[in-house]
Parts: C-alpha cells; structure tokens; sequence
C-alpha cells in the first residue's frame, strides 16, 4: 500500500485503545524504520528525505506517529515512553517483516534502544530484526538525566509532583510542552544507561556539538554502554540538535547507505 495516505493501526485495550498513524511502502526485503523525536511527527524534513532515499533505493519504508503526535489519536499529555514504546512494537510486528534499519532521532534514538532490548527478549515473537540502526542526536534516558537532573530546578520539580505537569517552553513550537508527572515517573521504568545496553546489529549515532538539547557526551555515554556492540560516532563540531542542514542530511544518507551496503 502507498504511504500517500497514513494507514491506522489499532494499539492497546478498552479505554487504553488508540489509532496510530503509519506510512507504509512495501518494495523490498530490507527496509527502514523512521522514529521520530518528543513531539515530532513523520512528516518532518528528515523523514521526507528518509523517504525519498528509501524510493529511488527501492527499500521498504515505514514511518509512524506516536500516540498525540502527528496523525495518530490521542492526547500528548497522556503519552510515555511505555505507551509509545508498545506502539513501536506494534508497528514494527506488523509491517517489518525482514532485515530493517531503524532511524531514531532524539527520543526516537531512546524508542530505537528500547525496540532493540524489546526485541532480544522476544525475538521468537517478531518475524523482522534489525539489520543497522543510526541514532540522529538520540536522547535515552532524557526525562532523568537531561530533564529532571540537569534542567529543572527545585521549584519546577515541587510543581511536577504538587500539580502533576509543567508546561516547559520550547524553541521549537509557540506552545510549551507539558511533562507530566506520568511521563517522569515512567522513564524511571525505562532507564538504559545504568547498564549495558545491546542491539544486536551495528549503530551509527550522529552527534552535533552544538546541541542545547542533549549534550554531546550524552552520546559518549552511550557509546561506553554499547559495550559489546559495533559503534561508529560521529561528532559534528558545528551541528545542532535537529542536524537537518544539506550537510548533515547527506551525513545521514551516508550513514544509511553504509548499513544498507553491510546488509548486501
């Protein structure tokens, strides 16, 4: 089916029940998996460009819409990173089927780690697995470690538990984000870089040095947690969070490009 129009796929039960919004191009065996990042949506510029790529190489691509983001139902504020997390893997069950490459930008890159873990422990339940991943500026763990250690003070904290949100300004949106007190409490339950973190597959992390939203020694850390696994990090000295300049578009068709060639 053409990814013109979104196709929905049913995630959860009863009164947890929600559409969620997939684009989706059969073409190969190998194909592509596009994770968004926190309150981004699949029809960003760098999923266009995933997109096309994945067109003129004749790959399957697959992109999807977290619960409250984009074209799937729901509230945002009522999402965290379980409840997307299980539309991941809804999604990636039903329609990759074979060797997939996924793209993970920021939050994306934590949904893509925990796809992965998800993966190893059932992977007798999932006919697909991952043949690469590459991890834009990939944000695991960040409503702990970037949010809740580094950003918030005493009183924005006092706020989140007292009333339950916060609605947090962003450079990227006229509307504040609202981090709920659901949100912080579950990352708890999704924490990775305590530990020793495997995907299975080799990772290709592209790291701007000008980013204001994760430090770039947040992606050293990962490295080090990618212990047994076949790392490449690449820093980019003058990049920023969203790495959706010319340059850094081509440094991300490169990067897939490699893994595609690795899985030849």
């Amino acid at each position: 089916m053409s990814a013109a129009i979104p196709q929905f796929i049913s995630v959860g039960k009863g009164d947890q029940a929600r559409k969620i919004a997939v684009r989706h191009d059969q073409r190969s065996d190998l194909g592509v998996l596009w994770l968004s990042g926190f309150k981004s949506d699949m029809l960003g510029t760098k999923a266009e460009v995933i997109a096309d790529w994945a067109k003129d190489k004749g790959l399957t691509c697959t992109r999807m819409d977290y619960s409250g983001h984009g074209e799937s139902e729901g509230e945002f504020t009522e999402g965290t990173i379980s409840k997307w997390l299980e539309e991941v893997l809804a999604v990636f069950t039903e329609y990759c089927k074979g060797p997939t490459i996924v793209i993970g930008s920021s939050m994306g890159g934590w949904m893509a780690l925990l796809l992965a873990k998800a993966l190893i422990e059932r992977k007798t339940e999932v006919s697909g697995f991952l043949a690469g991943m590459v991890l834009i500026a990939p944000a695991p763990d960040f409503t702990e470690e970037l949010m809740w250690k580094q950003e918030f003070t005493e009183e924005i904290k006092q706020e989140i538990m007292q009333t339950g949100r916060f609605e947090r300004p962003s450079e990227y949106d006229d509307s504040p984000y609202i981090i709920t007190r659901d949100l912080i409490e579950d990352g708890r339950r999704n924490l990775l870089l305590g530990g020793t973190v495997e995907t299975g597959c080799k990772t290709i992390i592209l790291q701007g040095q000008n980013d204001d939203s994760v430090p770039w020694d947040h992606a050293l850390r990962i490295v080090e947690a990618m212990a047994s696994d076949d790392v490449i990090l690449t820093l980019i000295k003058d990049g920023d969070h969203r790495l959706s300049r010319p340059e850094d578009l081509q440094r991300l068709i490169k990067a897939l490009e490699e893994l595609v060639e690795s899985n030849s």
